[in-house]
């Protein structure tokens, strides 16, 4: 491990320790043995080639009034429209979720929205650095395209400008907030997962989770986080009292002892629903690549027995599909 951050270099904080980031009361993530272990030792469910959404886009140019219009791109991709203003939230249209363009998990359905059909796009935000969530070549087409501006926590600027050069950024720390238009306010918060790039980075960038205020809604956007005790998610209330959507990961967590501490299961986000206090959620991070070893149908089918075991309303919590919409 690197003795020398190589994104950042700031302050010692509760959660910096001078070189790498890490979560309070959290778990870091497992080392090389257990990565061996998982990728050679546990079974992975066949996946289909193709996973088509019944569902397909083509948003607005653009929602203005009081309105607020969110499209589910796919995995963990969200457009949000309000204002006048587009907000892109983690954008990944390559076909592979990975380095170099072709290596890693390759999708199974087509974005909901095609690029060429969003709207201009004001505003990315890029929860964290990880291959599925930062896609520099979708993030180089739209700065290429809209010039818009990025929000990203600390360290993962540094990676955007190494590798789109000459953009507007905005690096967050927990806890911070950014403007983004009138009467849109972008709030990081915890969220407990780790980043890496490669194999001499892990934890030099932060992460984080957003909670966006659009006029008189509110909207919590989780990219990637294990449950842990509960606590980031008491907190999310404590601050945010009225919060209309929640948009939170179901997928991507089996084998739990090697997941758990990184990535919710269906149990987890339904219970960071109730604690958290939105009215509704939208499930993603699923049916799109296959970056662990469930079945493609079962974040779905355990989402719709956690909300019973629960005792939470089928309709509070959907399991989102690649080009669905919603209006708030």
């Amino acid at each position: 491990m690197s003795a020398k951050n190589r994104y950042y270099n700031g302050p010692v904080s509760d959660h910096f320790d001078g070189v790498r980031f890490f979560t309070p009361k959290g778990v870091g993530p497992k080392g090389v043995r257990a990565l061996l272990k998982w990728q050679f030792r546990t079974e992975k469910a066949k996946w289909p080639a193709a996973f088509a959404s019944p569902h397909a886009d083509t948003p607005p140019p653009s929602v203005d009034g009081d309105g607020v219009r969110i499209s589910f791109i796919g995995h963990a991709s969200y457009l949000i429209q309000a204002r006048g203003h587009a907000v892109l939230i983690d954008p990944v249209y390559s076909q592979n979720a990975g380095p170099l363009g072709w290596l890693g998990p390759r999708r199974v359905n087509a974005p909901g929205i095609a690029f060429e059909a969003l709207p201009k796009i004001n505003t990315v935000i890029v929860t964290h650095n990880h291959y599925d969530h930062m896609d520099m070549a979708t993030l180089r087409a739209l700065h290429r395209r809209d010039r818009p501006r990025f929000v990203t926590p600390l360290g993962n600027d540094t990676l955007l400008q190494r590798g789109l050069g000459d953009i507007a950024v905005t690096a967050v720390d927990w806890h911070d907030h950014v403007t983004a238009a009138d009467g849109i306010a972008l709030h990081a918060v915890p969220t407990q997962h780790w980043s890496a790039r490669g194999l001499g980075d892990r934890c030099h960038a932060l992460w984080a989770s957003f909670v966006l205020t659009l006029g008189n809604t509110t909207i919590y956007a989780v990219g990637d986080s294990g449950f842990g005790d509960g606590g980031i998610f008491r907190d999310v209330a404590r601050r945010f009292p009225k919060i209309d959507l929640a948009l939170l990961p179901i997928g991507a967590y089996e084998p739990r002892w090697f997941m758990r501490d990184q990535h919710m299961n269906p149990d987890d986000a339904v219970q960071a629903l109730q604690l958290c206090g939105a009215a509704r959620a939208l499930g993603h991070h699923w049916g799109t690549f296959q970056l662990t070893n469930e079945p493609i149908e079962a974040p779905r089918i355990h989402l719709n027995e956690a909300l019973a075991r629960h005792g939470v309303a089928a309709d509070r919590f959907a399991a989102a599909q690649p080009g669905a919409t919603f209006e708030l």
